[in-house]
């Protein structure tokens, strides 16, 4: 049981604050780089021939602001916030603490201007150039000593669900970064990996799944522990089945990686190992949506009236939908049609749109308005029309791309008597321009909803600084889980 009077303590809620703002400045970031790069896959001449515009360049720069820029602000920002109050304790260094804002920050300015530059290392979700790379283990190492100082210094004897996962996210993302990114720089913005050929992609794909399992997943996670219990005002459904997750997630997701790199050079042993640890991984995965989404018994009623509960909520079953479907694409015999089609971009994007979006913007929408003292969003119908729009935008993207993907698997493996091919490469992608529309017009609504979300996020703040009550004195949490 999570349940203890606390000391009026006054938190560092500056830096939160700081994470919070920049995770909407960069959600609209990211969200309108991937709408360009969509326009681009639709009507290709619109990059202009300007090499810095090309999809090659962009691409890499949407998946870098929309994970590490918009998420990752996020994730810093809810943990800081999470970890004070269940911890019942001010950070442990302001001074380190605010470093890490200002160093994350410049992390992602630079990758803004290297990655259009052409300035790459060619690994997925891990582009960017040694020296940035150094930065990220700075900055990262010095987030590490913040979170777990503050924990060593908390006034109460429990260490709460939420802060488990965020430690986890934490302590594997330092080593993904730091084993995936080991190369030999042979100048200032160009290295080689001292892995090569299939242990290179080995590596790679250990880093980009468990990327996705640590810093899309048991980050995010620990918002859905923390954020869901305290905007529904209920105790986590079971928190004992919180640990066994948290216990079986951390244990499988590692072995997963290597579904990514079926029918390639990688031996055949460790691609079914790879497939059955990602069929393993469905039961932790349901484990916890089930755990956020029962933590609603009794109170059903409240999704009628309170979007930002929506919003926690929908993220989950996105959440469910992702981790179910993901696990189904690992299987070889499902995997020979899905692979290398935008079928794989769907299911990204449930994940990615849907869960990771989702439930940092539920969260956010928790935060502001206590980060800036106000006892609500500025408007609660903003919300709303968010809501409805972006889940939209997100039903017509994901249909589009699974209807496209499977259409693109049965065309290229389908051969006449003779053997030969019946459709060439080019009459796939002809077939699938008009599902690459539908995708547009989603993108579109989704940043439409991210705007109007950033909109309300703006007025909030500037009435809680006209108000002048932004807060410094933390407010007893309540009870979070069952006994």
């Amino acid at each position: 049981m999570f349940e203890s009077a606390v000391n009026a303590t006054a938190y560092n809620d500056r830096v939160v604050r700081q994470f919070a703002i920049m995770t909407i400045v960069w959600g609209v970031v990211g969200m309108l780089v991937g709408v360009i790069i969509a326009a681009q896959l639709t009507w290709p001449e619109l990059n202009m021939g300007i090499s810095w515009l090309s999809y090659g360049r962009l691409r890499p720069l949407h998946t870098n602001a929309v994970i590490f820029a918009f998420g990752g602000s996020g994730l810093i920002a809810t943990s800081y916030y999470v970890v004070q109050r269940t911890c019942h304790t001010r950070l442990i260094f302001d001074k380190l603490a605010e470093f890490t804002f200002w160093g994350w920050q410049a992390v992602i300015v630079a990758a803004a201007i290297t990655l259009p530059l052409g300035y790459t290392q060619s690994r997925e979700y891990a582009e960017l150039e040694w020296p940035i790379d150094l930065l990220i283990a700075v900055v990262w190492v010095a987030y590490a000593i913040v979170f777990f100082g503050t924990i060593g210094i908390r006034k109460v004897r429990h260490i709460y669900v939420a802060n488990w996962f965020y430690g986890a996210f934490i302590i594997a993302v330092a080593m993904l970064h730091i084993v995936n990114n080991v190369a030999l720089p042979v100048g200032m913005m160009k290295s080689y990996s001292v892995y090569a050929g299939v242990q290179d992609a080995m590596v790679q794909w250990w880093y980009g799944h468990n990327a996705v399992g640590f810093f899309l997943t048991a980050g995010f996670l620990g918002m859905m522990y923390y954020y869901i219990p305290k905007q529904a005002g209920r105790p986590v459904y079971s928190y004992r089945l919180s640990i066994v997750h948290f216990w079986a997630l951390i244990f499988t997701y590692m072995w997963a990686g290597p579904h990514h790199l079926h029918y390639t050079a990688l031996p055949d042993w460790t691609q079914s190992v790879g497939m059955v640890f990602s069929l393993i991984l469905l039961a932790p995965s349901w484990g916890g949506m089930i755990n956020g989404i029962m933590t609603l018994s009794g109170a059903w009623h409240k999704l009628r009236d309170d979007p930002i509960l929506r919003f926690l909520i929908v993220s989950l079953s996105f959440y469910g939908m992702s981790t179910f479907e993901g696990p189904m694409m690992s299987i070889k015999t499902v995997n020979a049609l899905s692979h290398y089609t935008d079928w794989t971009i769907g299911h990204v994007h449930s994940g990615a749109l849907g869960w990771v979006g989702f439930i940092t913007m539920g969260s956010m929408y928790y935060l502001i308005p206590r980060l800036f003292g106000r006892k609500e969003m500025h408007s609660i119908k903003a919300i709303e029309i968010h809501f409805w729009v972006a889940t939209m935008g997100i039903v017509l993207y994901i249909a589009a791309m699974w209807i496209a993907g499977v259409m693109q698997g049965l065309m290229w493996r389908s051969i006449n008597p003779d053997g030969s091919l019946t459709y060439t490469f080019v009459e796939s992608v002809k077939a699938t321009f008009p599902f690459y529309v539908v995708r547009l017009v989603g993108g579109l609504m989704y940043l439409g909803g991210m705007c109007v979300m950033a909109w309300n996020v703006y007025m909030t703040a500037m009435a809680g600084v006209r108000a002048s009550t932004i807060p410094t004195v933390g407010i007893p949490s309540p009870r979070l889980s069952h006994a």
